[in-house]
């Protein structure tokens, strides 16, 4: 594998700790696993292919898409591009979370400063792996604002999310539609609407799913009169139906290339 461009990271698999590396081949991605026993590999396997949109039906979404002055030549620029799942739905979202009103880079600076602070140790840290995202249990009681000098609320939001965790083993479960998904995570205090959106999309694999606040979304869309308003956004993206989680891809991407200069954006 090459490791620049692998993707790597913790997991916890029956109360084990190992590590799972993925690199891209031709047509197919490439899987190491360590620490993980062989009778374990089928599930690992069938969560990485959530992870990684692997079931996805790219040619349908594209003719979708394709519609749209603005997504045509996004969708032609990345062909196929899938929409990120989740390896741990509880690490995802609270990563949504950490990410509310804030930027990219500081949601992932501050997610790494939860896993170090609360995260359980690896018996020995590998390729700058060193801990496995909290579990519920870990969080549920924890004074996460004050550790990462973040607002209580978004801290108390966490700790909320933890307690529904451990409450409902069945919160994250497939939902019957998008919209009990969204009524499901807002009933939690904390949680609103583009966080609620934001899990529907990533961890329910909800393809429809939007978060229609997002200033990158928004930002995505702007013209030489400005950006849309949400409720624009939200009109014109019926269009986009039954992908617009996929629409949002494409835009965070594109925001994202533009941001940090041409070649170097990869998408939310």
């Amino acid at each position: 594998m090459d490791p620049a461009a692998a993707y790597a990271r913790t997991i916890r698999v029956a109360g084990r700790h190992g590590r799972v590396t993925v690199a891209p081949g031709e047509d197919s991605l490439h899987v190491a696993l360590h620490g993980v026993a062989s009778a374990h590999a089928e599930a690992v396997v069938g969560r990485l292919r959530r992870l990684f949109d692997c079931d996805a039906d790219p040619g349908a979404i594209a003719a979708c898409l394709a519609g749209d002055p603005v997504l045509a030549p996004l969708v032609a620029a990345r062909p196929g591009l899938r929409l990120p799942g989740a390896w741990d739905p509880f690490e995802t979202g609270c990563r949504a979370i950490l990410g509310q009103q804030v930027s990219v880079a500081a949601a992932i600076g501050l997610a790494g400063k939860l896993v170090a602070a609360f995260g359980t140790p690896l018996a020995g840290p590998v390729d700058g792996l060193t801990h496995v995202f909290p579990a519920p249990e870990d969080l549920v009681e924890a004074d996460v604002a004050l550790v990462l000098n973040m607002p209580r609320a978004r801290g108390a939001a966490i700790r909320a999310l933890a307690a529904a965790a451990l409450a409902d083993p069945d919160l994250f479960a497939p939902a019957e539609s998008l919209e009990s998904a969204v009524q499901r995570f807002t009933a939690i205090r904390g949680i609103g609407p583009w966080t609620a959106q934001y899990i529907a999309m990533r961890v329910l694999k909800l393809p429809d799913a939007l978060p229609v606040g997002d200033v990158g979304l928004l930002r995505a869309l702007a013209t030489a009169t400005g950006r849309p308003s949400p409720a624009a956004l939200l009109e014109r993206a019926e269009a986009w139906r039954p992908f617009r989680s996929y629409a949002a891809q494409h835009l965070w991407a594109a925001d994202e290339a533009a941001v940090k200069g041409p070649g170097q954006g990869s998408g939310r």
